[in-house]
Order: structure tokens, then C-alpha cells, then sequence
């Protein structure tokens, strides 16, 4: 009776140990439960481990899980949203790995060149401003390339125009028109009078003002010498109030951005912003204003930095929106406006070897500066001779350093390279920051301005630089290009230009995977990013694009009809085709 009424006793104790144990247990147990599951997909994941996959789960702005429909559709629940992708090719969202993010913007405001033809298209587009801006008022327009159009203006020097035409349709308003390149500019008349423009004005150190044989200005000033005319705006740039400058760059920060997500962009790497814009950008990471995650570079001189560097790197601002973690600095200009700097003279410009725009040992501090704040290098090279100082300027460096080969500095363009310097690369652990689609859009000019034999070995030698071990990253240098990366995609794969089918060197081609690769895990890796970024797998934030084609099998024709249908970023959908 004594051990029945025992045992009677302690039957409640037992029976909520037995009952604390099973919701312990079922806790335990309980799966997580994902905010939106993406099923039926034809997913590329740019994961070695798990290369392929139909479904993705997502939690907050992360990557909850990457597989089968079956194994991802158990972590539905009763709130979880379903996306059926039918059948539609996913991968990681592309990073634009070398862009100008504020000036993308401008160039969707102001006058737009990319695609012209012909000189008289530009006079005309300018003309019909001129009729509706004020007296006095700045025209500001870019994307115009000599080379690329369908015919030389009769009256030309080095194939640029003369101001004439382009001074009588704007009379009563200066004209400043950049070179698609960045590295040139074209004046009318108005504006070079303000800026004091006379036979008598002088070429900069690193610049040309670009003259006929009786020593007149034509209107074109390469490199340094943009200067002489940038002066005068900045002044008139200077009259603005700081809320009307805020204002007009974030009408253009806002354009990027839709930009962007329409081609499938889900981060961009910014080649380069001075100090007020990166407190300006910040603010809209915080704000969560940023609908694109960007990376940045500072860019001023060594003087403007000293005491300035402190504060920096940022790094995942805003929940991942915003870093800055590199300083820009270059060496040479652009090889269609002749201002790569070359080993030897220019093929069509006898005893001329291109322009160093920025003094070897001012590039030498910043290297320096870079080094002692812990700060990526990133610095603009386009000509053979640029490269090798370049990469002498970084080896010199980066021994002082026991991590030197981890530092991952840049060499931004990479573009024209002596075969010499090619395993350098590889042997300092630079990276070539590259945009593919700079081949196939100069392609028809390299060899009239480097020769046969240099633009065969070292003209954008992506294969020879991946063959040799070095990291090859993506890009379109917009505004310099169109920021859609499937032309450049294109590039990579065919070295191929669309409009007349001329193939540029084809032995450099790269193949499906490793384009697709150099726009993702490269562009990731080339900026400490790769833990959070440029592949599909569980962890990582949840950036994806969904695309109308599959772009590892489908024919090469297929490449530039391919459409951005969706693009995710941290799990919200950005944008939709309609």
C-alpha cells in the first residue's frame, strides 16, 4: 500500500518531465520555415559543390537552402510565399565589377552618345537642346567615339571634327560633350572662350589640346588637358546651391538604380567617388535608400586623402549596401583617344607613345596610402607600358607586406600587356579587372593604332591571363559602355561584334562557365566579398537574376536576346518584366 501511494505520488512529476522532455524534443526537431520558396527553376549556382539545382528557399535576406523542389518544399509553411520559376534559368545576380555609379546617372539625364553614328547626329542632338536651354545654360552630353562611327567628317584631324558645325547650333550656350572613353572631351566655341582658349594656350603635362597644322584648336582636348575647359564648369558648378548638386545627382543615383535591376545588376562595384559622395551614399545605405548593393573606391590625390583615410574602410553599410574599402588612382587615359601609354610609338601616330596622366611617383604615395590604411589599390592601366609601371609600382609594394599576395589589389582594365607581364599577375596576386565588352567595341580601331603583333598577343588577353592562374573579373566601365552585361557576356564567349560580325582574336575567347564566372565569383572575390556574394548557396544573401535564356547552353545567337524577367535582392523582388 506505502510503495503504491509512493508511486501514485510521483506520477505528476513524472508525466511533466515527460512532457517538458517532448516539447523539448519537438523544438529541437522543428524546421525552420522559409519566407519565400522558388520552385521549378533551371538553377546555375556557380557553386563547385552543388553546381546545379531546381528550388531555393529564402529567409530575411539570406539564403535559407539550394536543391531539389522536394527537399526545398519542406520548408513551406503556413505563411511562406511560392515563386514558380517554370523552367526559367536562375543564377547569382551579376556584379558590375568597374562602373561609375553617379555617372551611369548622368548619362541617362544629360545627352546620351553612345549609340551614334555619324558626327552630324551629334550636332543635331545638340542643336535641338540648344533650342529649348536658357541662354548661358551648360549642354553636357558623352558616349561619342570617333572610331565607331560610319563615317570621318571631311574636314578632321586624327579623325576628330572641327568645333564649327557644333559652335553654330549652340551659339549662346557652352557645350562640353566627354569622349565615350571619359578620357576626352569636345568644346564649341562658347566654351572655349570662357575657359580662355587661344593659340597661344599651352598643353598640360599629360594632355593635348588637340590642334590642326596652322595651330588652331580644334575643339578636342584629350586627357589633362579636359581640364582647361573642366575649370570653367566647375566654377559655373560651383554657383549651385549644395541641395540643387544633391538634388540633380540623386535624380541620378535613382536612374542608375532602375538601370541596373532591368539588366539583372545586383551590386556594382564604383570605380571611383570623391568624399561627398561616399558620405552621400552612406546616407542612403542607412536610410535603406539603396535598391543595389555598391562597393567604392575613393578617388582624390594624395594631398586631398592626408587625414581623410581614418575613417575608412566602410564596410557592409546599411545591411550590406555599401562598402568602401579601395582607393583609385591611374596611369594612363584611353587607347582611343591616344592616350594609353604604350612600350613602343603608336601604329598611326609615329614617335607618339601615349599619355602618362598621372606622375608615377604621385601613383607610387597612394600605393602607399593605400597599403598603410589596409585599403584595396585599384588602378586604371590601359597600355603596355602602363601595366608594367603599374605592376612595378604594386611588387615594390607589396613586398613590405608578409600578406602582400592577399591583399588583392587591382589593376583596373588591363587592357593592352606586353606577354612578359602576363604571369605577374598570378606570381604578385593582382587582379585584372576587365569589361570583355571593351574588345569587341574598340576592336575596330586596335590594330590601326597597335599593330597586328601586339593587339595578337596582348589585347585583351583574358585566356592567356586565366591560363596563366591570374583572377579575371567582368564589367562594362559604363557610362564608358551600355551597363547591360550581356553584351559583355557576349564578348567574353565570341569575341564577336554583333552589328558586323568582325571576331577579334578569337584564341582569347573564354568559355560559358568562366564568363559566367568572372561576373559573379570573380567580381565577389575581387572585393572580399565572396563569404556573402557570387553564388547560390546557403548562407548568402539572397541576390539572383532570373533570365529568359540558359545562358550555358543556348546558342550564341541566342546571347543578346536573352531578357532579365526578374531580379532579386536580399530576397525582395526588384524588378519584373512585364
Amino acid at each position: 500500500m506505502f510503495n503504491l501511494s509512493k508511486k501514485i505520488m510521483r506520477t505528476p512529476f513524472v508525466c511533466a518531465a515527460l512532457l517538458l522532455f517532448t516539447l523539448f524534443f519537438s523544438a529541437c526537431q522543428q524546421k525552420e520555415v522559409a519566407d519565400t520558396i522558388y520552385l521549378n527553376g533551371n538553377i546555375y549556382t556557380v557553386d563547385e559543390k552543388n553546381p546545379t539545382a531546381e528550388a531555393i528557399a529564402v529567409k530575411g535576406e539570406r539564403i535559407l537552402a539550394v536543391g531539389s523542389n522536394a527537399e526545398i518544399e519542406k520548408l513551406k509553411g503556413p505563411e511562406t510565399k511560392v515563386v514558380d520559376l517554370e523552367n526559367q534559368f536562375v543564377m547569382p545576380g551579376f556584379i558590375e565589377g568597374h562602373g561609375h555609379f553617379s555617372g551611369l546617372g548622368q548619362s541617362l539625364i544629360n545627352l546620351n552618345f553612345l549609340k551614334s553614328k555619324s558626327w552630324d547626329e551629334i550636332v543635331q542632338a545638340v542643336a535641338e537642346r540648344a533650342k529649348t536651354a536658357k541662354p548661358g545654360e551648360w549642354i553636357i552630353g558623352r558616349g561619342w567615339h570617333q572610331e565607331k562611327w560610319s563615317s570621318t567628317p571631311d574636314r578632321n584631324v586624327l579623325g576628330y571634327p572641327y568645333h564649327d558645325e557644333l559652335s553654330k547650333v549652340s551659339p549662346n550656350n557652352p557645350v562640353v560633350l566627354r569622349h565615350a572613353s571619359g578620357h576626352a572631351l569636345f568644346a564649341n566655341s562658347k566654351a572655349m572662350d570662357m575657359a580662355g582658349v587661344s593659340a597661344e594656350t599651352p598643353s598640360p603635362s599629360g594632355g593635348e589640346i588637340v590642334r590642326d597644322n596652322a595651330g588652331k584648336a580644334i575643339g578636342v582636348f584629350e586627357e589633362r588637358a579636359m581640364k582647361v575647359v573642366d575649370q570653367v564648369y566647375q566654377e559655373y558648378l560651383a554657383t549651385l546651391s549644395e541641395a540643387d548638386k544633391k538634388r540633380e545627382w540623386l535624380k541620378g543615383i535613382e536612374l542608375a538604380q532602375k538601370e541596373c535591376l532591368a539588366k539583372g545588376i545586383t551590386s556594382f562595384q564604383d570605380a571611383g567617388a570623391r568624399f561627398y559622395e561616399l558620405d552621400w551614399y552612406k546616407e542612403l545605405a542607412e536610410a535603406g535608400k539603396l535598391d543595389v548593393r555598391l562597393w567604392s573606391m575613393i578617388r582624390h590625390s594624395s594631398k586631398d586623402m592626408e587625414g581623410q583615410l581614418q575613417r575608412f574602410p566602410w564596410i557592409n553599410l546599411g545591411n550590406h549596401y555599401f562598402t568602401v574599402n579601395g582607393i583609385k588612382s591611374e596611369v594612363d587615359g584611353a587607347l582611343g583617344s591616344f592616350g594609353a601609354w604604350l612600350l613602343r610609338p603608336y601604329q598611326d601616330k609615329a614617335d607618339f607613345e601615349g599619355q602618362n596622366t598621372t606622375d608615377v611617383a604621385e601613383v607610387k604615395k597612394i600605393a602607399e596610402m593605400a597599403r598603410a590604411q589596409k585599403l584595396q589599390l585599384c588602378v586604371h592601366a590601359i597600355g603596355d607600358r602602363a601595366n608594367r609601371v603599374c605592376l612595378d609600382i604594386m611588387e615594390a609594394e607589396l613586398k613590405k607586406d608578409p600578406k602582400g599576395k592577399e591583399l588583392r589589389w587591382r589593376i583596373e582594365h588591363a587592357q593592352h600587356l606586353d606577354p612578359d607581364d602576363i604571369p605577374r599577375f598570378k606570381k604578385l596576386g593582382v587582379i585584372a579587372a576587365m569589361q570583355a565588352v571593351h574588345c569587341t567595341s574598340d576592336a575596330p580601331f586596335v590594330v590601326k593604332r597597335l599593330g597586328e603583333d601586339r593587339a595578337r598577343k596582348g589585347a585583351y588577353a583574358w585566356r592567356s591571363l586565366l591560363d596563366a592562374g591570374a583572377v579575371v573579373t567582368n564589367g562594362t566601365d559604363a557610362p564608358v559602355e551600355d551597363v547591360d552585361p550581356l553584351p559583355s557576356f557576349y564578348a567574353s564567349v565570341t569575341r564577336r561584334r554583333a552589328d558586323s560580325g568582325l571576331i577579334f582574336f578569337p584564341e582569347q575567347k573564354i568559355t560559358r562557365e568562366e564568363a559566367i564566372y568572372s561576373y559573379t565569383m570573380a567580381n565577389a572575390y575581387a572585393a572580399f566579398e565572396e563569404k556573402d556574394k557570387g553564388s547560390l548557396e546557403k548562407g548568402k544573401l539572397a541576390d539572383f537574376v532570373v533570365l529568359s535564356q540558359d545562358l550555358t547552353k543556348c546558342r550564341d545567337e541566342e546571347i543578346l536576346g536573352t531578357k532579365v524577367l526578374k531580379t532579386v535582392v536580399g530576397g525582395k523582388s526588384k524588378f519584373n518584366a512585364q
